[in-house]
């Protein structure tokens, strides 16, 4: 029987489709440009109309003849606007089934997105009560009074009891069944993944004083592993750093998406950043270099646990690092890796960095030596500033101090670059 409601087109419906598909983007708080999206009350409240209508029509095509067709052909229809790899992949899960229940699915990007503004959790909670004032008015002339009264109810109950059954308790008002009781059961859930996150960032901290004091721990302390090797805990540091783990998952999601949809990302980000916006580009370059470690990130952090260094000095360790260049001459991937996602990301950052390796010295010395693979043109570049810095040629990045002491690299900022690379690149 194919599409059977009556009161639109499936074509006009897939149109509506795909501009709630927008509102979903701005919801989640961010413009394309990755610029905040502002919201007010009324366009919030013009949403959550959008979300109502779809549960609409979805309802009254259930209560149909021959519903399952109707629910089939959309179903097929919105896999092949999915297909599309400028579709957003965030939203991959877009069916008939989160269609029903669009106004759960708007807020969990209206509620669930970082960060949450206190300006836009205010507009999402006023626009909520303006449209369930709306419904219930015509109910009861003391409709306002009872309708505060359940919402002091629910106020009133801790967090953690704010469960289906005490939403029972107030079932009698439509209060029950509105986006306000909606929007609450949000929070909590917000609520509760904060709480996690906090539970899990007290317990880097933790284990970052560990590190960090891991010298003056008994020997049954788990961070006696971690020796007194400076290089080693700033190491360490970087990769169980609040910002880098943050770094990292948005990275993950980034390059999750289809490598057109991710360069385009880094192009809006480019062309928004024009203005020599140094701190931007940096950070975006670290985004690149942080996507080729993604799924190593908790082995490189047991390695670099567990490895210990041994008695080559600065030169010979450099030495070691430059006899690997031979074996890789070209530019293609060795047998150690074949993730064509991490050569699409070095490719990109090594012509995005043309001519500029030195803002890599801006970035953790432990992050280029494990991001950038050994068979790129882009680690020989690396080496290559290495090299000017030991012979004291360069003439864009500061030259080490040692240079001017006359003594060999030990403890500077050159020797823990090449100490990284040697561990990682050598001794791994």
């Amino acid at each position: 029987m194919g599409w059977s409601y009556e009161g639109i087109s499936l074509d006009d419906f897939l149109k509506f489709v795909k501009g709630f598909v927008d509102i979903l983007i701005l919801a989640s708080g961010y413009q394309s440009t990755g610029c905040l999206a502002h919201w007010d009350p009324e366009n919030i409240k013009k949403a959550f109309q959008w979300s109502i209508f779809f549960e609409d029509v979805m309802r009254q095509l259930k209560c149909s003849d021959g519903y399952e067709d109707s629910i089939y052909e959309l179903d097929t229809a919105l896999s092949q606007i999915k297909s599309s790899p400028f579709f957003p992949q965030g939203l991959a899960h877009l069916s008939t089934i989160t269609l029903s229940d669009a106004r759960n699915f708007l807020l969990e990007y209206l509620i669930q997105g970082l960060p949450l503004r206190d300006m836009h959790l205010r507009d999402a909670i006023i626009a909520a009560m303006r449209m369930d004032l709306d419904v219930i008015s015509g109910d009861k002339d003391n409709y306002l009074v009872e309708y505060l009264n359940k919402l002091s109810a629910l106020c009133l109950t801790p967090i953690h009891d704010l469960d289906n059954k005490a939403f029972m308790k107030i079932s009698s008002s439509s209060v029950t069944k509105a986006l306000t009781k909606i929007l609450i059961e949000e929070l909590v859930r917000r609520q509760s993944t904060v709480s996690c996150i906090m539970s899990l960032e007290n317990g880097l901290n933790i284990l970052l004083k560990s590190i960090g004091h891991s010298t003056k721990r008994r020997e049954e302390d788990l961070m006696e592993l971690v020796q007194k090797d400076e290089w080693k805990r700033r190491t360490l540091s970087y990769f169980l750093d609040k910002r880098t783990i943050r770094l990292i998952s948005g990275a993950s999601l980034i390059f999750s998406a289809p490598k057109v949809q991710w360069i385009q990302t880094f192009e809006n980000l480019c062309a928004a950043t024009k203005a020599h916006d140094d701190d931007n580009s940096l950070e975006m370059i670290e985004i690149l270099l942080l996507g080729c470690i993604g799924s190593r990130w908790r082995s490189l952090i047991e390695y670099f646990m567990s490895v210990s260094s041994d008695s080559l000095g600065t030169l010979e360790q450099y030495h070691e690092v430059c006899n690997l260049l031979p074996e890789r001459h070209q530019e293609s991937p060795s047998e150690e890796t074949n993730d064509s996602k991490e050569k699409a990301i070095v490719e990109y950052m090594t012509s995005m960095l043309d001519g500029q390796v030195h803002q890599l010295w801006k970035l953790s010395p432990v992050l280029s030596a494990v991001a950038i693979p050994s068979w790129s043109s882009l680690f020989r570049s690396y080496l290559s500033a290495l090299d000017c810095q030991l012979k004291g040629e360069s003439s864009i990045i500061s030259l080490c101090s040692c240079l001017q002491h006359k003594r060999d690299h030990v403890d500077c900022e050159v020797a823990e670059r090449i100490w990284c690379l040697y561990m990682y690149q050598v001794r791994k």
